[in-house]
């Protein structure tokens, strides 16, 4: 939710265990307009949910790993960045671009990189749904990564790369092989989601038109609590992968969509998932407990954990 790297101190002194800028990109970007609309956003309150068409606005690499180097840490809370090719550049360009940014970010101090292959309001960004094969394209992309910076990193520096929510459950094995084959240190599942039938029946009958309208107009991505069980689904099949094979030092899985509550943590923790990551969710708890969201959160867990049946549930 911090595009150009601004909040960090916010939410490190709230509690959260960890920050992201991003996404960036090589060049800056504005984002999108449509129908005298700038940057198309929408709640879905009852829903928990919401939709977006932002586009990737940012200031670039460059000035947002500037930004980044010079902030004063806080302890307990790292600093990562997430980042993407340009889109409206030719891919050698925007690998180049991307690659260049990465090493800026690596300079600046960051403590992990996110690649963002998950974006649905960019041309290009659409996940993983072929169900036999992995894309090409992404793949020419990971192997350009690996070979021009993830080979070449100066210090211990993890980058992951995160999918969208709409990876089809086949290609779960398949990306994690290739990401360890890389040498990427971790995967997310995942970012938005652009199936807009399949989650219509998800959203209350008040905010339906809403619906219909922005995913007819704009489209966008989908995030908040309708995506609770595919982002889970899609982790625990990867952690459960991940048990069955040798990978070669650490390789987490981070998860994101629909985390909102204590039991999405619990469950990502029996997963055997690293980290959550939220936006929607956070700004549902933000606006119930305002600065006191993540001490509310981790109090909370707490309780679950002592109270729930669920949560005390044998592994």
């Amino acid at each position: 939710m911090f595009k150009n790297g601004d909040g960090y101190e916010l939410v490190a002194r709230q509690g959260a265990g960890a920050y992201l800028a991003g996404t960036t990109t090589g060049s800056v970007r504005l984002g999108n307009t449509k129908l005298g609309i700038f940057q198309p956003f929408a709640p879905y309150p009852r829903s928990h949910a919401a939709s977006n068409w932002l586009g990737l606005p940012n200031i670039s690499h460059a000035e947002v790993a500037k930004r980044l180097s010079l902030l004063e840490r806080i302890n307990n809370c790292p600093i990562g960045v997430s980042v993407s090719a340009s889109p409206q550049e030719s891919e050698h360009i925007a690998l180049e671009e991307l690659t260049t940014g990465m090493a800026l970010y690596e300079k600046a101090g960051v403590d992990f990189i996110e690649l963002n292959e998950s974006c649905p309001n960019i041309p290009g960004h659409f996940g993983e749904k072929c169900t036999t094969m992995l894309d090409e394209n992404l793949i020419r992309r990971c192997e350009y990564v690996s070979q021009t910076f993830l080979g070449k990193r100066k210090r211990r520096l993890p980058v992951i790369v995160k999918f969208s929510n709409d990876t089809h459950p086949s290609l779960v094995p398949l990306l994690i092989d290739m990401l360890l084959a890389l040498g990427f240190d971790g995967v997310n599942f995942g970012n938005t989601s652009t199936a807009y039938q399949a989650h219509s029946d998800q959203i209350v009958h008040s905010e339906k038109k809403l619906y219909e309208y922005f995913t007819k107009n704009f489209g966008g991505g989908l995030s908040g609590k309708l995506l609770k069980n595919s982002s889970l689904t899609l982790c625990k099949q990867a952690c459960e992968y991940l048990s069955g094979i040798e990978a070669k030092g650490e390789f987490h899985v981070i998860r994101t969509g629909g985390v909102e509550e204590p039991l999405d943590i619990i469950a990502s923790e029996r997963a055997g998932i690293s980290l959550n990551q939220w936006y929607t969710g956070y700004f549902e708890n933000f606006a119930q407990f305002g600065n006191s969201v993540y001490e509310k959160m981790y109090d909370s867990i707490l309780t679950e954990l002592h109270t729930s049946p669920l949560a005390n549930t044998p592994k």
